[in-house]
């Protein structure tokens, strides 16, 4: 949820007013994962002084205040009293390593006490930036205020960094490296996390570590790297750090192999091939650690991304990658990839808000999600990435779609198109939930995870616990190198680009055009789905047109969620068949963005106790587009009517049948398959328009976050 950015510079002349702007633009670009509070920690004037530290309640705004006026904020660790100081933003530094965070609450209330980076004590002996949640902070707090050390702050994230301040007390004689201390301190924590260490007693390193949380390193030089990847260094038997696997909470080693000065690492340590220079001289170069790769793309396009349980080592210019553990099955190198996304696709350019943005370029972006995959000459669908798999899919027993919030929806919305096309059973399950009920699943399932970020930890652990039991697993996402596009065996990139605004708009419709694509692939071994299949690719060549002639509506759907909406404090949304699951997504938008209670309703259920709800003060909204189920809409609709509801009704355009005297909503009419990617834009512009007359912060709403990595 929170996001995390750490910049190492490494002969490259940078004064600190610069690291400042670095660290905030790239907090500015992470900050949909979270925005109660945020902060920064930059090097103090002499490698051993204590890190300074900026920190403010609120968002990178206030931030860039505090550091305007070159007043930092004091360590909890500090006196309360203690005063703020002014700092030289002057001072240039020819090598430095610093870090940046920006917060979505789970431990503590948002404040400045609370706020990251965390650090050990008064003299910031380890200091480090955290995504996730640790789940046995309690138990290693417990011990740690038994052995003597303070806590200031309500955060997990703090026992963290005083157990760095431990493991380093106890090795008085005898030091670990960085790695190692780090490798020993995270083999003690239990939960999801993403780490950027730094340290006083290591100048100019920072440590990188994750499991569960998304993490990648941007590599910027001017000159070609020798390799396109990096080693992962393995530690041999020798090695390793005696008893830290089999001790206890908190014990640390108190002996090192023979061979070793007090000083020295644990592992034999070479030169990272992709780091080496002609002649052998260092080089200038710039690492950025960072939760999500837009907060690199204006520095660098080439990436790595991190597994879960690497831990990167940044020193001297060179990047190491460690394990935590020897014995796993994880790749022995990490590839150096180049970002395709552009700083215009992460900008919001002429619009007010990224979710105005993201609605606008729903055209365009559907159209993406279908280049290079749809024939509309042919009439056939080519998914590259599922294309070996296709026999295995069509002998499963059942389809599982699992998924969360927005992604869920766009489960339900083509849950009646797989069962029309592939004949196989379908089940459309909440992460979350699926989890809780340990849901039997089997080696003849086939398993669909469907995630924006593919870094939404429900899924994952979901999607883990099918891999665990044999199931064949695609992944359905929009963030190419993330978790569940990477631990996947297929799966589907949908390519609507990068979507920032916390709402979630145009990766829906691009995944349900991706799934609807899916179906028609799956089916095209039918020659009784043959009419149907070329039906609904007629479609899908009309759906951007139709799309931007709704769009085209934005000024009267304003004025209708001015007139009708805006004052209300409740709204039910009513369909049924293929529109269920628009009236859900409607129904979550109008929630998130303008926290007016709205509530998406099967119209079948109308009369099992919804109806109670309605009467002369509350609006209804209607999703009546033609389809088979449309007389019994007609039907719903007239009982709401009958009992003064004041209903507003998304039809068709050339629909006679709706009186002209009622509040209609006239969209474009398409397969009915295809018909709610047409109907949810009106819902998504309602739900914009009535978070800015509310004056709501449309692109972070409260309590919420972009990327929900923990769970």
């Amino acid at each position: 949820m929170c996001g995390i950015f750490g910049y190492c510079s490494f002969l490259v002349e940078k004064d600190r007013k610069y690291v400042c702007d670095v660290l905030c633009n790239g907090l500015a670009r992470l900050e949909y994962r979270g925005y109660d509070s945020a902060g920064i920690g930059i090097d103090g004037d002499t490698p051993t002084s204590p890190l300074i530290l900026f920190k403010t309640v609120g968002k990178v705004a206030s931030l860039r205040k505090d550091i305007n006026e070159a007043t930092a904020t004091p360590s909890p660790a500090e006196d309360a009293q203690a005063d703020a100081h002014k700092v030289d933003m002057g001072k240039v530094f020819l090598s430095q390593t610093s870090m940046a965070h920006t917060r979505w609450a789970t431990h503590g209330v948002p404040s400045n006490t609370n706020c990251h980076p965390h650090v050990s004590n008064v003299l910031t002996e380890f200091s480090l930036v955290h995504n996730g949640i640790i789940t046995n902070y309690k138990e290693l707090k417990l011990v740690l205020l038994k052995r003597g050390y303070t806590f200031h702050t309500d955060t997990d994230t703090e026992a963290v960094a005083v157990l760095c301040k431990y493991v380093w007390d106890s090795q008085p004689h005898k030091r670990l490296n960085f790695t190692e201390l780090i490798k020993t301190v995270i083999k003690e924590l239990e939960g999801s996390f993403a780490f950027v260490f730094k340290s006083t007693h290591f100048p100019d390193e920072i440590v990188a570590a994750r499991r569960g949380s998304p993490l990648l390193i941007g590599v910027k030089t001017d000159r070609k790297l020798k390799v396109d990847f990096v080693d992962v260094e393995l530690p041999t038997n020798e090695e390793r750090v005696d008893g830290v696997d089999a001790a206890g909470l908190l014990a640390v080693p108190n002996s090192v192999a023979d061979g070793h000065s007090a000083a020295g690492p644990k592992l034999r340590r070479s030169q990272s091939r992709a780091f080496l220079s002609e002649d052998g001289m260092p080089q200038p170069i710039e690492f950025f650690v960072a939760s999500d790769a837009s907060a690199v793309i204006e520095h660098t396009k080439r990436v790595l991304y991190l597994e879960d349980d690497d831990i990167a080592h940044i020193a001297e210019g060179e990047l190491h990658i460690h394990r935590l553990r020897r014995d796993d099955t994880v790749s022995s190198v990490r590839a150096i990839e180049h970002l395709e996304i552009e700083l215009a696709e992460i900008m919001k350019g002429q619009y007010d808000h990224f979710m105005q943005k993201e609605i606008y370029e729903q055209p365009e972006s559907v159209v993406n999600t279908m280049r290079g995959r749809v024939n509309f000459d042919t009439r056939q669908v080519l998914l590259g990435g599922l294309k070996a798999y296709l026999p295995v899919i069509r002998r499963g027993r059942r389809l599982l779609f699992v998924a969360c919030g927005t992604s869920y929806h766009s489960c339900i919305a083509v849950r009646g198109v797989f069962e029309e096309l592939t004949d196989i059973p379908v089940a459309v399950e909440l992460a979350s939930d699926f989890l809780d009920r340990r849901t039997p699943v089997f080696r003849d399932d086939v398993a669909i995870f469907v995630s924006q970020s593919g870094e939404t930890a429900d899924t994952i652990l979901a999607m883990r616990y099918c891999l665990e039991r044999g199931a064949l697993c695609l992944g359905v996402v929009n963030t190419v190198g993330s978790t569940l596009s990477r631990e996947t065996h297929a799966g589907i990139h949908i390519n609507a680009g990068p979507e920032i605004g916390v709402a979630s708009t145009k990766a829906y419709t691009s995944q349900y055009v991706a799934l609807v694509m899916m179906a028609v692939q799956l089916s095209d071994d039918s020659i009784l789905k043959t009419a149907r299949r070329q039906q609904i690719i007629d479609g899908l060549h009309d759906i951007p047109a139709q799309i931007r002639k709704v769009l085209a509506m934005d000024k009267a759907l304003q004025e209708m969620a001015k007139t009708m909406l805006a004052k209300e404090k409740s709204l039910l949304i009513m369909g049924r068949g293929y529109q269920y699951a628009t009236c859900l997504e409607g129904a979550l938008k109008i929630k998130e963005v303008s926290y007016m209670h709205s509530e998406g309703i099967l119209a079948g259920e109308l009369k099992h106790g919804p109806l109670a709800l309605v009467d002369e003060h509350l609006p209804v909204i209607f999703i009546m587009t033609r389809d088979s189920l449309y007389p019994k809409v007609q039907s719903a609709l007239a009982q709401v009517t009958a009992r003064k509801g004041r209903p507003i009704i998304i039809c068709n355009e050339d629909d006679e049948t709706v009186s002209d005297a009622a509040k209609c909503i006239r969209v474009p009419q398409t397969v009915d398959c295809l018909q709610g990617l047409i109907n949810v834009i009106p819902l998504q512009l309602l739900s914009y328009h009535l978070a800015v007359m509310n004056g709501v912060d449309v692109d972070f709403p409260r309590n919420l976050a972009k990327s929900v990595t923990t769970e």
